[in-house]
């Protein structure tokens, strides 16, 4: 067990030179806790269980050590050297994000594997090869039994937000892509917590490992609190809207998929710039829906649990619970969106008079003392909390996406009939009289026109200057016409 204690540098940690000065660039001066605590053994080649809460830095922790023990060959074709395993697509692309810079500097080449998006792409990334593979473990189990992927080469194996894993029941698939690993490769695990089936990924699957577990929980975080806001069921709408009409970036969490779709549009409605976001989208359509949310066009997040982990967005101050969780684990998942990596946040969840005391059970199995408040729409102490404010009740209109530059430059400009110009035309007088035996040369600079026409251009019979015959009119070779009869029937 480790204990957080005076953290060295990066350079300290037996990282290349070329990888602190990268980090340094992206403003990475002093690791993080988990980072300080677990690179030196993850280098070294033992087994790690890491246990801290989302947003304390684990991905580079995991991340450094597995780019530079599996980049140390080149692999084969469909035949990864790591393999990093997570629950979510978002999760899985933020993984991949945030080693993509350090991988480039040291040549490694990083694919992703997730539900969602085109296998044929997935099937040719393998095939060209990496040496780290991200993925989730459905489409992965897919793409194996399909002989698009083998995993007989990883010799580093990684299993990000293992609770959850076990949580969402991947543990039958986690437990057989793992069985399929090189025997005898090093396995990290890093988790929130280590309970369940996580004890039995880790009995099962790692060799005497090094246990850091630096992190406070997210119960623990002084620099978030939490609220309990009593509500009427009829104000519980308006009280949505105004909390979401603040300013700042709000992630508000509900229980469906159609919750989220019908308060999304409600925002929208009174003038609040929102999106939802939850796993009935397409992938193309969360992943641009988390970038309109970094990049600050969108205000406000209506989600589901899909969000609730490993979604990093810098900037998120309040976290509200619009529909209560579950469990306490879902609890402090949905709370670990704010107050990342030392920042300040507030958590606050929205109870109706009958739900008071399973609100009060659940805080309590988090360990978390919450304030309570008794609010109502429009009253000072609700935007004392949560910056509520009346919104303007305006539909608001999402502006149109910002036109991309063209690959190879702007396209050349064509005439008003579609087509490319050949060049000039000749001047219609240059033509010659093509009614009276013009000049009709062809590419050859044979005179046809002339060769077939008299004198006063009176079309002529005989050869043709090739030699083949080309006749008058059509009955000199058929003979004449038969006059019309009609048939005696």
């Amino acid at each position: 067990m480790t204990d957080n204690v005076a953290r060295p540098a990066f350079a300290d940690l037996g990282l290349p030179e070329k990888i602190v000065e990268t980090l340094a660039r992206n403003g990475a001066i002093t690791p993080f806790p988990i980072q300080a605590a677990t690179i030196p053994d993850a280098l070294s080649g033992r087994d790690v269980l890491g246990c801290g809460r989302t947003g304390s830095g684990k991905t580079l922790a995991f991340g450094l050590p597995l780019l530079l023990r599996a980049g140390d060959r080149r692999a084969a074709a469909r035949r990864p050297r790591g393999l990093v395993l997570v629950p979510t697509r978002e999760l899985a692309h933020q993984v991949r994000d945030a080693l993509l810079p350090y991988g480039h500097i040291l040549g490694v080449r990083i694919g992703d594997v997730v539900g969602g998006s085109s296998y044929t792409r997935q099937i040719n990334e393998l095939r060209r090869g990496v040496e780290v593979l991200v993925a989730t473990p459905g489409r992965l189990s897919d793409l194996i039994e399909q002989g698009a992927c083998e995993l007989d080469d990883v010799g580093v194996s990684v299993i990000d937000e293992a609770d959850q894993m076990c949580d969402m029941g991947f543990m039958p698939q986690v437990s057989e892509l793992l069985d399929q690993v090189r025997p005898g490769g090093q396995t990290l695990l890093f988790s929130a917590t280590l309970d369940g089936d996580v004890d039995t990924l880790v009995r099962r699957y790692m060799n005497d490992p090094e246990t850091h577990s630096v992190d406070p929980p997210v119960s623990h975080v002084t620099t978030m609190e939490h609220h309990l806001l009593k509500v009427l069921p009829r104000d519980k709408n308006l009280i949505t809207t105004q909390i979401a009409a603040r300013e700042g970036r709000t992630i508000l969490f509900v229980r469906s998929k159609h919750r989220a779709d019908t308060i999304s549009e409600q925002l929208v409605k009174a003038g609040i710039p929102a999106a939802s976001l939850h796993g009935g989208k397409t992938q193309s359509v969360r992943t641009k829906t988390l970038a309109k949310f970094r990049e600050g066009r969108i205000q406000a997040l209506v989600a589901t649990d899909v969000a609730a982990r490993g979604i990093h967005v810098d900037g998120i101050d309040l976290v509200v619970n619009v529909d209560l969780p579950t469990g306490h684990k879902d609890y402090l998942h949905r709370g670990g969106r704010t107050a990342r990596a030392g920042e300040s946040g507030r958590v606050v969840s929205l109870v109706a008079p009958n739900q008071r005391r399973t609100a009060r059970r659940l805080l309590g199995e988090a360990g978390v003392n919450a304030k309570q408040h008794l609010v109502n729409p429009g009253d000072e102490l609700l935007t004392e909390v949560t910056g509520a404010r009346e919104p303007s009740w305006e539909p608001w209109i999402e502006p149109p996406e910002p036109e991309r530059p063209r690959r190879g430059g702007p396209r050349k400009r064509r005439n008003g009939y579609g087509r490319r110009p050949h060049g000039d035309r000749r001047p219609f007088s240059d033509r010659g009289d093509r009614e009276n035996g013009g000049d009709r040369r062809d590419r050859h600079g044979r005179d046809f026109g002339r060769e077939q026409r008299g004198e006063h251009g009176q079309r002529r019979e005989g050869r043709r200057f090739d030699g083949e015959y080309r006749g008058g009119r059509r009955d000199d070779r058929r003979g004449p016409r038969k006059p019309y009869q009609k048939s005696d029937r």
